[in-house]
């Protein structure tokens, strides 16, 4: 405990918060440059909300882009240090209530950032080169406690960990998933030539596992350090080039300031910052942040992605407890959804055009996930509902895991205009399947 409370020098968390707030801008300037805002929250008639968060929709027009150019306005903010905690507090309620508001293009990296802003917000990363240093000099410091850095530390390792953990399956093992994932990635016949060959997708696969274990491990170790840090480079702009996943590749390189020495961070970004003497540096007394909020912190960031061990059925099936896990670029689903739906008191058919309804993206979504056709069916029983007509839905729904065959995901005997959704175990109406894809009763 004494460790660390430690000074160090404080130029890793600094020269963080100048990448982070720079890649907080990028992110949310580039979400309306790149036409993602007007997919997901424009052009959409509705959106799927997190369940529970259905009354969280987009503002009305072209308020969505307000939204996010204010959002990019405050991660400049937090780049250059103006106002620090009450910006970087305001963008993590703006982006976690964006993060709540849909889920058709849900992507690990959005709750990344979740929770590095809430881990930043704690943590005295304004006290060098910024605005608020500048105007308020008795906040200025050279130091910081040892912990600061290895809370972020910790984040990263358990995301690595858990993506490690969780490519331990059959269709990950035998290249069936990076083989699916790499088929006409390239426009270069010669390049989707080498994608295509067995060692080239099997070696994606395993160095894929083996990057997962022991970057951090290797990160940790001063003589294999540099290696792991050019490892980590490579690997994550292939990611950036062939998957095209956003800032999630150079988010992720930018943990690795806080493995280096910090005098060597210092050296590298501050060559002005006066050194750290150490003798004169007062030990950090503080350990209520560490004891109040970090603790429980890491506790449910341990807790919440072994979860779907102890929910019935096969989380790359049933999807419950696939979010919030760390389960990234693990599996492909395709399927397709019929809806029957029947006025209770006739026992006639209607006729319901969801297609009209929906765009592409959330056509896609309630093909396959089962929450999603869940909640498109309470929508349609409350569109009824206010009618004045009670109805029951059935859904018959197909869906196929990494291209293997079709198989029927939701009991079409169940009307889910009745069922309810179990947040924490599994829900019956999910049908599950034995290895050899005969049905469990």
């Amino acid at each position: 405990m004494k460790k660390l409370f430690q000074p160090i020098d404080n130029a890793p968390l600094i020269i963080f918060r100048i990448f982070f707030g720079f890649l907080l801008a990028a992110e949310t300037f580039g979400a309306i440059l790149t036409g993602w805002v007007k997919k997901n929250f424009i052009d959409p008639k509705f959106t799927f909300s997190h369940i529970g968060m259905e009354w969280l929709q987009p503002l009305p027009g072209f308020g969505m882009y307000f939204y996010f150019a204010t959002m990019g306005i405050l991660g400049i903010f937090v780049m250059i240090g103006w106002k620090y905690r009450w910006t970087l507090s305001a963008f993590t309620l703006l982006w976690t209530i964006s993060y709540w508001m849909q889920k058709t293009s849900y992507n690990n990296h959005y709750y990344m950032l979740i929770l590095v802003c809430l881990i930043m917000i704690f943590l005295p990363a304004n006290k060098y080169a910024s605005i608020d240093a500048e105007k308020n000099p008795e906040i200025k410091s050279l130091s910081m406690p040892k912990w600061c850095s290895w809370v972020m530390i910790l984040q990263i390792a358990i995301v690595y960990f858990f993506a490690t953990v969780s490519k331990f399956y059959p269709d990950w093992l035998d290249g069936t998933f990076t083989k699916n994932l790499l088929a006409n990635k390239s426009p270069y016949p010669f390049i989707q030539e080498i994608f295509n060959q067995k060692w080239f997708y099997l070696f994606i696969a395993y160095s894929g596992i083996a990057f997962d274990m022991l970057i951090i491990p290797m990160l940790l170790w001063k003589r294999t350090r540099t290696i792991a840090f050019i490892a980590s480079l490579v690997f994550h702009l292939f990611n950036a080039f062939t998957l095209q996943i956003g800032i999630f590749p150079f988010f992720a390189l930018s943990f690795a300031v806080f493995f280096y020495p910090p005098e060597k961070i210092r050296q590298l970004f501050f060559k002005k910052k006066p050194e750290l003497d150490l003798e004169k540096e007062p030990v950090h007394e503080n350990k209520s942040i560490l004891l109040y909020f970090f603790l429980p912190y890491f506790i449910i960031q341990i807790i919440l992605p072994v979860r779907h061990w102890f929910i019935k059925g096969d989380v790359l099936w049933t999807e419950e407890g696939h979010r919030l896990s760390w389960r990234m670029m693990l599996r492909s689903r395709s399927g397709y959804t019929n809806f029957r739906i029947y006025d209770k008191k006739t026992n006639q058919r209607i006729f319901y055009d969801f297609h009209s309804e929906l765009t592409p993206k959330q056509l896609n979504m309630i093909s396959e996930k089962p929450d999603a056709i869940w909640q498109l069916a309470q929508r349609i029983k409350k569109e009824y509902a206010q009618k004045g007509v009670d109805v029951s839905i059935f859904a018959d729904t197909n869906v196929s895991i990494n291209r293997k065959p079709y198989l029927k995901l939701i009991n079409p005997d169940v009307d889910l205009a009745q069922a309810e959704w179990n947040y924490f175990f599994h829900n019956d109406w999910i049908l599950l399947y034995d290895n050899q894809g005969n049905l469990i009763k």
